[in-house]
């Protein structure tokens, strides 16, 4: 019992500090690895809601199993957090050959 709460813990942690880093940020770069720290987040989270004391996997159901449904959010947690994180990270290299920068204030001043 006092796993789970612990893994509330960490998942609320690491989405705090993802959140503030992202707020913070005067790169974009760095922006998007912040993110990517707040995204990891949902994945202790979703694993720390599934987690069952003595349950086995669902492939040798031997008593208690564990919800394989909780397993496949996180994986697909994980697959489109990957796509994000590639997609920013070409969206800012495409603002780096633009503009010259990756500094938001410094974008901010094109606007006119």
């Amino acid at each position: 019992m006092i796993a789970a709460y612990g893994c509330y813990g960490v998942a609320a942690w690491l989405l705090l500090i993802g959140c503030l880093a992202i707020v913070r940020s005067r790169n974009l770069i760095h922006a998007v690895v912040s993110l990517s720290v707040a995204q990891s987040g949902t994945y202790v989270l979703l694993l720390g809601i599934g987690y069952q004391r003595g349950a086995s996997p669902p492939i040798l159901p031997a008593g208690p199993v564990v919800d394989p449904m909780v397993q496949a959010m996180t994986l697909t947690d994980i697959v489109v957090s990957a796509t994000i994180t590639a997609l920013l990270l070409a969206i800012t290299l495409q603002v780096s050959r633009r503009h010259g920068t990756i500094d938001p204030d410094e974008l901010r001043a094109l606007r006119g």
